[in-house]
């Protein structure tokens, strides 16, 4: 088990360095040029030694192979530069916005996988009676729409029509527990909509697919309770492509907090990363694609080390 961790571990590194490498030279496509957004736009007419001593200041002089060298030596020592717009710290800006985006990501996550591990259960169990095509026409549609149209119904509805839930906005959890899970309610279904609806179809899907091969028919032939054979045979068997799904899905989740984070007005780390990609913020937009990247690596290995405890017959060899 630890050596099959270590070669993971490892691979998972590599394949950081490589989404790192290309990440770098992909921003550096952007068009505009955030020298003159300093200087204040084309408006200003800043002089061309206005804009080489700025160059010089930020290292945007240096070749583009230099920079990225420069960059990797930063990382590795935890330095991920400094923003372009205000000259704060980049990993001091994620160190406050993360957790706040990890408190709409996580439960986001847990309420997809709940629901649509159940829903999709329901729905194999009732195959061909009216709740199993219900079941699914709900989990298409909520896969249909387009994430920002469910987040405006969420808040037309409970927002404005009912006014059961506050509309945008963000209280911490330390000043008003109450008020951080009321804000928190609608961007976390909207958020979960999507991966909800393809946990549900994974699951169906893989449900009907174990509950006709021949052991779960020799689990009934011995006599147990259909309930048993659901729960103990069945569906623990069938976890493991939704188990797959949920490792695949944390980019997903992290790219749909840019936009609800917009939306309803929540200082994470995807409003970050919209307002540095509207000013041409080349080290903070790095700095939050890069820790996106490594936590999709981890999605991705616990996903991958979740499959002995989803099914016992699966042992990592050491």
């Amino acid at each position: 088990m630890w050596k099959y961790l270590l070669r993971r571990l490892g691979a998972s590194a590599a394949l950081l360095l490589v989404v790192a490498t290309i990440l770098f030279f992909s921003i550096h496509l952007l068009p505009g040029d955030p020298v003159l957004l300093i200087l204040g736009g084309d408006a200003a007419q800043p002089t061309p030694e206005q804009i080489a001593v700025v160059r010089a200041k930020l290292g945007l002089d240096k070749p583009l192979w230099l920079q990225y060298l420069s960059w990797l030596q930063r990382v590795s020592q935890g330095d991920l530069g400094r923003s372009l717009v205000d000259d704060r710290p980049v990993a001091r800006d994620l160190a406050n916005r993360l957790p706040r985006t990890l408190q709409l990501v996580i439960p986001a996550t847990l309420l997809s996988t709940a629901v649509g591990v159940s829903l999709g259960m329901f729905a194999a169990r009732r195959r061909g009676r009216l709740a199993d095509p219900l079941a699914s026409s709900t989990a298409l549609l909520g896969f249909s729409m387009p994430v920002f149209v469910v987040g405006m119904l969420l808040v037309a509805v409970f927002s404005i029509t009912l006014g059961w839930l506050p509309p945008t906005g963000y209280v911490p959890f330390g000043e008003d527990p109450v008020g951080f899970l009321r804000h928190l309610i609608l961007p976390a279904l909207a958020l979960s909509a999507a991966p909800m609806a393809i946990t549900m179809r994974m699951t169906r899907s893989s449900f009907l697919e174990q509950g006709a091969l021949d052991y779960v028919r020799t689990a009934r032939a011995k006599g147990l309770p259909e309930p048993v054979v659901a729960w103990r045979h069945v569906l623990r068997n069938a976890l493991l492509p939704v188990v797959t799904i949920l490792g695949l899905s944390v980019p997903g989740l992290i790219g749909g907090s840019v936009i609800f984070e917009t939306i309803f007005a929540i200082p994470g780390m995807g409003q970050l990363f919209y307002m540095a990609v509207m000013a041409r913020d080349y080290p903070t937009v790095m700095g939050i694609l890069f820790i996106g990247a490594v936590l999709t690596l981890i999605g991705n290995l616990l996903a991958d080390l979740s499959y002995a405890l989803v099914d016992p017959r699966i042992r990592v060899s050491e």
